[in-house]
């Protein structure tokens, strides 16, 4: 679906550009968001390696064996039938990072979970285990939302943590109404 949207907005943006005479404003627009992207790409990317060094010696220093045993009530309540404990590893690590609010280092934890969440069960739907973690992952518990409160330090802000609190209910909110609802579909549609 993807590939028919962009190029329908790439071209309704040249043409817009065109009818309204603002070829120039809308090159100097995409050279300004080029360079934008790349450099907030190049100040995200320093953290991103930094935590994921962080998570390759936690898996290496066992660590995430003890965060899963610390994650497992949480996990039996979230993914009661799942029983392989690399998978459920990979939860916590996943889980851990977000709630840390590392979304980009979450991200490669997030696919090998769902990696083997698929290897466990591998039809072509989606398992009940997998819609979870899909609606946990998204919408993310966030303690501590450091990515945002870097992008709010480096754009200027005087107070780049005061988001916490707003963060913490917005999050609570989020992951409630995910978990709510994927347990209403799943009786609506069983």
């Amino acid at each position: 679906m993807m590939q028919y949207i962009w190029p329908l907005m790439v071209v309704f943006s040249l043409l817009a550009a065109a009818v309204t005479g603002n070829m120039g404003n809308l090159s100097s627009s995409i050279i300004g968001s080029g360079t934008e992207a790349i450099n907030l790409a190049i100040r995200l990317a320093g953290m991103l390696c930094f935590w994921n060094g962080i998570v390759n010696i936690a898996e290496k220093s066992e660590l995430t064996k003890s965060l899963c045993k610390l994650l497992s009530p949480i996990l039996k309540i979230l993914f009661p039938k799942l029983q392989d404990s690399a998978t459920k590893e990979a939860i916590a690590m996943n889980m851990t990072a977000n709630l840390l609010g590392l979304d980009n280092a979450a991200t490669p934890l997030g696919l090998e979970a769902m990696k083997r969440l698929q290897r466990l069960d591998p039809s072509d739907k989606a398992s009940d285990n997998m819609v979870r973690f899909v609606v946990i992952n998204t919408a993310c518990l966030h303690i501590v939302p450091t990515t945002v409160a870097l992008l709010r330090q480096q754009h200027g802000s005087s107070s780049p943590t005061e988001i916490l609190l707003p963060a913490l209910c917005t999050s609570i909110c989020s992951i409630s109404v995910g978990l709510l609802t994927t347990f209403l579909l799943k009786r609506l549609f069983k």
